[in-house]
Formats: structure tokens, sequence, C-alpha cells
């Protein structure tokens, strides 16, 4: 077996090692070929206590390495093989450690293990969420949606259908406790599908990237296909609705929303954009400027030179694409309530 030095120190009594710190000695010993081969069996916790206790072991006597080769020796032997699971660990530490540390460090290690893939979640944008729970079974998505911070959870909400956001509302309200093997497994799922590839997954969300070039169509155009998808496709569909926002789809900003972007928006261009919308529309649109400008817009309006369709459309869109991009840092909110807003003084 290939070694790497350990210094040593002069012969004496046998300084007691907690088994963590014996792991952390022979693998030092084996070298980093034959370690890392066991190392892919360790949970990624177990690898972290294995590290910290490698980087403050300190010397460590010649006679005290043999004893720990001897026993690791005698366990291979008996069966041959290692694996670093919660269970294995728990065995290895029986007798070792008193029964409650045993249990709190092994409950700390799962404890971290959960949070870790339920605060990841968090890095998964919402609409890829709610693509991936509409395809699971209600009780499924129910308890994922329970699972996540409230606020992540609400904007999932948003982008289910209607039915289904209500079926897994009225799970939500009557759970029963779920078993840990439960738990564990929708975990594992969650980190094979969602988590192990977080840029491979956000390629995949199929019905994202499918919005984003529907919401570059015109509205006739729009209508047309999700027209024909809503005969094969009625839950994609629905999926599509809410994450799609149109020029048409601002007078349902909040009022306050509404003021954000259309600060943003350069005067010439809105002009340009509201030519050609019917009035109705338009006294929306004009409300949400402050007197000044409403007065200049209003007067490009009744008195200026029409416009090419083509120059029309793209002021639109860009004034779309800029709402979406807002909403995106979280300076407006484009399912936020529409002319219901509740304003606070």
């Amino acid at each position: 077996m290939a070694s790497v030095p350990i210094p040593l120190r002069a012969p004496g009594p046998h300084r007691s090692l907690k088994p963590v710190d014996e792991v952390a000695t022979l693998l030092l010993a084996m070298g980093k070929p034959a370690a890392g081969r066991l190392l892919k069996y360790f949970e990624p916790d177990e690898i972290k206590r294995i590290t910290r206790s490698a980087t403050q072991l300190g010397t460590v006597s010649a006679g005290q390495l043999d004893d720990i080769v001897e026993m690791f020796s005698h366990e291979f032997a008996a069966d041959g093989r290692l694996v670093g699971t919660a269970s294995e660990v728990e065995k290895l530490f029986s007798g070792l450690l008193p029964a409650d540390q045993v249990a709190e460090m092994l409950a700390d290690a799962r404890g971290g293990a959960t949070r870790s893939v339920w605060e990841r979640m968090s890095e998964v944008g919402e609409s890829v969420i709610a693509s991936y729970v509409v395809k699971e079974h209600p009780q499924t998505a129910a308890l994922i949606l329970s699972r996540l911070k409230p606020a992540a959870a609400a904007k999932v909400m948003s982008h289910l259908p209607q039915p289904t956001r209500n079926t897994v509302m009225r799970r939500m309200l009557s759970f029963k406790p779920v078993g840990e093997a439960v738990i564990a497994i929708i975990e594992q799922a969650l980190h094979e599908d969602l988590l192990a590839n977080g840029a491979r997954n956000a390629g995949a969300d199929t019905h994202a990237k499918m919005a984003d070039i529907i919401n570059k169509m015109e509205r006739t155009q729009i209508d047309e296909v999700l027209s024909s998808l809503s005969e094969s496709r009625p839950k994609s569909v629905e999926i599509l609705k809410g994450l799609l926002f149109t020029f048409d789809d601002i007078v349902k900003l909040a009022p306050r929303a509404r003021t954000t972007l259309f600060d943003a928006v350069p005067n010439d261009r809105l002009i340009l954009a509201l030519k050609g919308t019917e009035a109705e529309f338009r006294g929306v649109i004009l409300g949400a400027l402050s007197a000044r400008v409403r007065r200049m817009v209003e007067h490009e309006l009744n008195g200026g030179e029409p416009a090419a369709q083509k120059d029309v459309t793209e002021a639109r869109r860009s004034i779309t694409d800029l709402a979406l991009e807002m909403a995106g840092r979280g300076d407006i909110e484009i399912n936020g309530g529409g002319e219901a807003e509740a304003l606070v003084r």
C-alpha cells in the first residue's frame, strides 16, 4: 500500500483519536489515488467532517498508525467493501461515542442534507419548478410546494393552471404526517431532476423558452398558436398563458408597476407604441404618466404624423421586453393584481 509520510513523535502512550480522526489518518496514509477511490462512497457531510479532522490531526505515532491500519484491515476482511451511508456511520460510532451524541450528529447530518436540497430549490426558476410539478401527482406537487419558502411557492403557484393550483392548495391544507422515507425519495428525485445540472435544466425548460418565442409574435399570431396548441396540449397552454406578457397586458399591471415601467420608457417610443390603440386602453396608459408628460404625449398623438405599422410594432415589443426584464429583476410584478392593488397611506 502506498503511503505518505506522517510526522512521528517520540514513542509514548497513544493519544486518544476519535473515529473520524482514525478515518482521516488512514486516508492520509493511503495517499491520493487509493483515498480518492474510497472517498466517493462517503456522503458530502461525512467528507466535510473528515476534511476538518485531517487539517487538525497533527502528529500520529507509527505505532498508532499500525493499530489503525490493522483495525481497518480486519473490517475490510470481514466485509470486503466500504459504504459511507448514515447507517454505516451509525454502526461505526456505536459503542465509541454516547448514543445521544451519535443520534445528534446523524440528525444534524441528515438535516443539513435536507436543507441543502430545499434551499437550492430557490435557485431554480419558478417556471421550471411549475413545469416539473404539473407533471407530478397533485399530492407530490403539494408536498414539494409546502416545503419551499412561501415567496417561492407563491411564484410557482402563479404559473400553474388554475385547476391544478386549486387541487394542490386543497391538498396542502389537509396534509397528514409524511414519513422520512417518502421525503428522502422526493429529495433524491428533485436533486437528480432539477439540481444535479442547473444549466442543463434551465435550458430544458421548454415552456419558458416557448413563451419567450411567442411573446415576440403579433397578437393575432399568438392567439392562433395558443388555439392550435390547446387541441393537443391543453395543460401546456395553461402554463404558457401564465408566462406570456404582451403589450395588451400592460393595462393589467398594478398602477404602481405601470408608473415604474413608463418612467423608464422614452417619450418618443411611448408615443409610437400608443398609435392606433383604443381610447380606453390609451387612457389607462396615460393615467400612469405625470401631468406634464401626459399633456405632451396627448398633444403628439392628436397632431402627429401617422407611423408605419412595423415601427409601431417594434416600439410595443421593446416596451414589453422592458417590462419582462424589470419583472425578472424584481422591479415590478407582472401578476401584481391589476387595478385592484391596495394602497396604504
